[in-house]
C-alpha cells in the first residue's frame, strides 16, 4: 500500500472535563469499579496471563494492534484459545468435542509499503503449550517477561506461501484491570490490559522495522459468540494527552444495544464518558454495513480499509472524539455472516489446520 495510514496521531485540545469522574484500576474490575476475579486473560496485577482455564465451547483471546509513528505501517495480532472464527471449532462443537485447547491459532496481519501479509494457521493441542507467562502455538509464542509482552512469530501465509517471521514487543505504559460485560447475561467480557502502549516491530520477513502507539486487550466468553450477538463496532483512538478512547457498540439478538465508552490513562486509570451518536460509514466491498460513534462536528472518513472480508472489516478512520480530531482503528463484526454456511466453507482456504 502506498501513502500513510493516517494524517496524524494527534489532534486538537479536548473540550473540557469528562463526565463520570476518574477511577483507579488497581481494584477496578467491573465496568463500574467492582473487584475482578482472576480471569480475563490476566494476572491479579493486570499483566497478561496465559494459563487461565477455558471451558468446553468457550473462548479466550488476546488482541494487539499498532500503527507506526510515521503512519506508514500497521499490524494486528490475535492469539486464540478456542478460536471464535474457526470452522473446525464450530464443527467440533456440533460433534460434542468442544475442547478450546484443541483449536488455537495466532492471527498476524501486517500492513505497509512491503505489502500486506496475513496468516492464521490453527493448531491442535499437540502443538500448544500454556503457562502463566507463556503461550506457545506451533512455532510462534507470546511471553510476558514481567515488563513487556514479547511475541515471536514464525508463520506462513496461505494460499500463496509467504513467510511471516519476526518479533513484536508491547511495552505497557500502565496495566489496567477494567473489565465489562458485552452481553446482558455477562457471559462475554472485554478488558483492556494495556490500552496505552508502545510497540516495537522487527521482522526478518518481510524486512521491516518500526515503532509506534499500540494497544493490548483480551476477550473471553462462556459460549460461542453467535449466541447473543448480531453485530458490533469497536474503535480505539489515541488522544492528545496520551490517553486512549475506546468505544464498544454492541447489538444483541435479544435485549437492547450495549455501548461502552471509556477513556484510559497511561497510568491505568480510566473514566467513562457519554458515547457520541452513530455515524454511518460506507458499506464494504462485501456489502457489510458499518457505523462509528464520533462527534457530530466532524464527519467520519475512512482513510484506509485494512481488512475487508465477508464477515469482518478493519479500517483506519479519521473523525472527532471528545472534542479532538483523532485517527482510530475501527472494526465491525457481522456475526450472522460469520456463521453462514458459505463463510464457514470458505474459511479453511485462509485458515488451514495443522493437526
Amino acid at each position: 500500500m502506498d501513502g500513510a495510514f493516517q494524517p496524524s496521531l494527534g489532534g486538537e485540545p479536548a473540550a473540557g472535563a469528562l463526565p463520570g469522574g476518574r477511577q483507579r484500576t488497581p481494584w477496578a474490575g467491573g465496568a463500574h469499579g467492582g473487584d475482578v476475579r482472576p480471569t480475563g486473560g490476566r494476572d491479579a496485577d493486570g499483566a497478561p496471563r496465559f494459563d487461565q482455564p477455558v471451558a468446553p465451547g468457550s473462548y479466550l483471546w488476546w488482541y494487539i494492534d499498532a500503527i507506526s509513528d510515521d503512519g506508514q505501517h500497521a499490524l494486528s495480532i490475535i492469539a486464540f484459545v478456542g478460536s471464535v472464527f474457526s470452522p473446525y471449532y464450530a464443527w467440533a462443537r456440533r460433534r460434542g468435542e468442544a475442547d478450546p485447547g484443541n483449536h488455537c491459532s495466532l492471527n498476524v496481519a501486517l500492513y505497509g509499503k512491503a505489502g500486506k501479509r496475513w496468516t492464521m494457521t490453527e493448531r491442535s493441542r499437540a502443538s500448544v503449550q500454556r503457562s502463566a507467562d507463556r503461550l506457545v502455538i506451533g512455532p510462534s509464542q507470546l511471553h510476558w517477561d514481567g515488563e513487556c509482552l514479547v511475541i515471536d512469530i514464525d508463520e506462513v501465509c496461505v494460499p500463496i506461501p509467504r513467510r511471516v517471521r519476526g518479533r513484536v514487543r508491547v511495552h505497557p505504559q500502565g496495566l489496567c484491570r477494567f473489565v465489562a460485560a458485552l452481553d446482558d447475561g455477562g457471559l462475554h467480557r472485554w478488558g483492556p490490559i494495556a490500552p496505552c502502549a508502545r510497540v516495537e516491530a522487527e521482522f526478518e520477513s518481510p524486512g521491516v522495522r518500526w515503532s509506534g502507539h499500540g494497544y493490548l486487550d483480551s476477550n473471553e466468553g462462556d459460549e460461542p459468540i453467535d449466541r447473543p450477538f448480531t453485530e458490533w463496532d469497536w474503535s480505539r483512538a489515541p488522544l492528545k494527552d496520551g490517553s486512549t478512547g475506546v468505544i464498544y457498540d454492541v447489538r444483541q439478538k435479544h435485549g437492547g444495544d450495549r455501548v461502552i465508552a471509556v477513556r484510559f490513562m497511561p497510568s491505568g486509570e480510566f473514566e467513562h464518558f457519554s458515547a457520541p451518536p452513530r455515524q454511518p460509514l460506507p458499506n464494504t466491498a462485501w456489502r457489510i454495513g458499518r457505523t462509528m460513534r464520533t462527534d457530530a462536528r466532524q464527519p467520519a472518513k475512512v482513510t484506509q480499509t485494512l481488512e475487508d472480508t465477508p464477515f469482518y472489516v478493519r479500517s483506519v478512520v479519521a473523525s472527532s472524539l471528545l472534542g479532538e480530531s483523532v485517527v482510530s482503528v475501527h472494526e465491525t463484526l457481522n456475526v450472522p455472516r460469520l456463521v453462514s454456511t458459505s463463510t464457514q466453507l470458505m474459511l479453511p482456504w485462509r485458515m488451514p489446520r495443522v493437526r
